[in-house]
């Protein structure tokens, strides 16, 4: 019998090991114990005594191992072994006998083999893209030789920056101008110094919030931004983080809100994140913040699914560390709509209500407004379901409205789809006009005035195409309506100028000439001044945020009707290549001043006369300021 209790003792003990084994992980050694995060603790880095010292962690569920590496250690794996705290998720360590004034880059290294960037990392090295940087910022150098891949850095005391404009109002929504730019295709040196030099050249455009396109660190140097790696890093291309926090302040000195433009619907492979959970070309299903496959057709690098706690958490803090780091106004959310975990495979599937995605963005909302609920800008680029987006709206959330394409046939002189009277808000069935930004150029779209000098329509008398005068003059009859449709209105850079060269130039995204000399002709200049006068008139005159408005933009002649208590407007114009007779309803008879001309005197409250090609009038009942 004891030879046989002693083979069952054996069985069980060799179960218990190959038990212990299990848990351990293939590499048999032990699971690490877990224990209390010390106190102070956060995502990323937190310094301790005076500078010292600094709390590392990582979240990094079901990984077996977890070292820091670095500079403080000479890149050993063995001086700085992480441990798991009790929520089973997070790994960290305390890093001692740090000088407070040096900057140490810094790696972990994941169970044993996986070498990443701190994912909370405000500053990151990058081995093959910043030796290209030449913008007169001073760049840590790379640890070259002792790893490899993207490097985190940490410093406990930096220069701090002190800003001087702290009691800037933001413009509120209905009377919100939007100009986005690209640093890179702005600028010259592609620098936060240098956009500072053209700020007043924006102040007297009359513009008051600026959109940037996405700065924090994405991949390479000379890119749109929307292939992003790190979240809290701002891409040293462009400059320090003071540099742009100078740019912010200096901005919200001259009555300027900053919206910077967020990608929180992807990352790219160089993303930490991405790293810890990959294989086979794709995250693994352990990610606790990506899909293994994408959800939506529009889907570009790794698809965040934000249904998930665990991004919805990371997002959080994205936002509020934009926010209150560096005291922006607003975010416009690239690819809103696809914070979805619905499968679709064409637009109509992905366009369709989907309640998850309005309570995730509900959710995010009312986030933002616990941390900042003065007026801050949340505008999603969402092209959704007219209901879905008529519920986000009335949350006070904002959305895109594009009027490239109609708006464009308009000023080629193609009238058969040159109906933008999707840029009123009624047409979208919302209650009021303040949730529509509405635009005729993006980054996205292609240039009106490339199409205007290349496919514009013409008569023997008229002609558009390869005409700059006339295609220039086009410009301005758009605009004269585009500034007339009440709520928030965007334009993309340098469309003030008639900008002509193709979104296509040099590859979708690549590297476009940066045109300051269109500033020197004077027909340019022209329309840059119906531009600044059209803008003043609109912030100037509350006629401009009337809900009560009427519009017929379905024919040659076009015009909208704009009446409040204390004045009217009518915008009319002629978008044909001919000659054509308006007869338009003013409402009352009488003296109508116009803003781009001579005051008329109405027997009655009909407007009929022949217009021009192209002439447009801005008429208002009182003269307007």
């Amino acid at each position: 019998m004891k030879k046989y209790y002693y083979i069952l003792f054996f069985i069980a003990l060799s179960f218990q090991l190959a038990c212990k084994k299990d848990k351990s992980g293939s590499d048999g050694n032990p699971q690490p114990p877990q224990t209390e995060l010390p106190a102070g603790a956060k995502d990323g880095v937190a310094f301790t005594d005076n500078g010292t010292a600094a709390i590392v962690t990582l979240y990094a569920p079901d990984k077996k191992s977890v070292a820091i590496i670095g500079e403080f250690n000479s890149w050993n794996r063995d001086a700085n072994k992480m441990q798991l705290a009790k929520d089973g998720k997070t790994w960290f360590t305390t890093i001692k006998n740090l000088n407070p004034e040096s900057a140490y880059s810094y790696q972990f290294e994941v169970d044993g083999t996986l070498r990443i960037a701190d994912p909370y990392a405000e500053l990151v090295l990058d081995p093959e893209n910043d030796k290209y940087i030449n913008n007169g910022t001073t760049i840590k150098a790379y640890p070259t030789g002792k790893t490899s891949g993207m490097v985190s850095v940490m410093q406990a005391k930096q220069s701090p920056y002190t800003w001087k404009n702290q009691n800037f109002a933001r413009p509120p929504k209905n009377k919100l101008v939007v100009y986005e730019l690209l640093v890179r295709d702005f600028v010259s040196d592609h620098s936060y110094q240098q956009l500072l030099t053209k700020l007043d050249y924006l102040k007297n455009l009359g513009i008051n919030a600026i959109e940037l396109m996405p700065v924090n660190e994405f991949e390479g140097n000379l890119s749109w931004g929307y292939n992003p790696s790190f979240y809290f890093a701002p891409d040293k291309y462009y400059g320090t983080k003071n540099d742009l926090k100078q740019f912010i302040d200096e901005c919200h000195g001259k009555g300027i809100a900053v919206i910077l433009d967020m990608v929180l619907n992807h990352s790219f492979g160089q993303s930490p994140m991405v790293q810890l959970y990959f294989a086979n070309g794709a995250p693994t299903a352990e990610s606790p913040w990506y899909n293994t496959v994408a959800k939506h057709p529009y889907n570009v690098g790794f698809d965040f699914n934000h249904e998930s706690p665990a991004t919805r958490a990371f997002a959080k803090k994205v936002m509020q560390f934009w926010m209150q780091e560096y005291q922006i106004d607003g975010f416009r959310f690239d690819l809103s709509k696809g914070f979805t975990q619905k499968q679709s495979s064409d637009d109509a599937g992905f366009a369709a209500y989907d309640a998850s995605r309005v309570a995730i963005w509900k959710d995010y909302h009312n986030f933002i407004k616990s941390i900042d609920n003065n007026n801050f800008y949340t505008i999603l680029e969402h092209f959704a379901d007219t209901k879905e987006e008529t519920e986000l709206t009335n949350e006070g959330m904002m959305v895109w409205t594009n009027l490239n394409y109609n708006m464009n046939e308009a000023t080629m002189g193609w009238l058969n789809n040159s109906d933008f009277s999707w840029g009123f808000y009624n047409k979208h069935g919302f209650s009021k006009s303040d949730g529509l930004v509405a635009y005729i150029e993006s980054h996205d779209e292609e240039r009106l005035n490339y199409k205007n000098l290349n496919y514009g329509n013409a008569n023997a008398n008229y002609v558009i195409k390869n005409n700059l005068q006339t295609a220039l003059k086009r410009e301005e009859l758009a605009a004269a309506f585009f500034f007339a449709i009440p709520g928030p209105k965007m334009i993309w850079q340098f469309g003030e100028l008639g900008y002509d060269v193709s979104i296509d130039f040099n590859g979708r995204t690549g590297e476009k000439p940066i045109r300051w000399d269109y500033f020197a002709d004077p027909a340019r200049k022209a329309l840059y001044d119906v531009y600044a006068k059209l803008i003043k008139l609109r912030l100037g005159n509350d006629v401009f945020t009337s809900n009560d408005v009427s519009y017929d933009l379905s024919k040659a002649i076009k015009y909208i009707k704009l009446t409040a208590t204390e004045n009217q407007v009518v915008v009319v114009g002629n978008f044909d290549v001919v000659p054509q007779q308006a007869d338009v309803d003013f409402g009352s008879a009488g003296v109508w001043y116009d803003a781009f001309g001579n005051s008329i005197n109405l027997a009655t409250s009909r407007y009929q006369t022949t217009l021009a090609t192209g002439e447009y009038h801005l008429f208002s009942k009182t003269v307007l300021k």
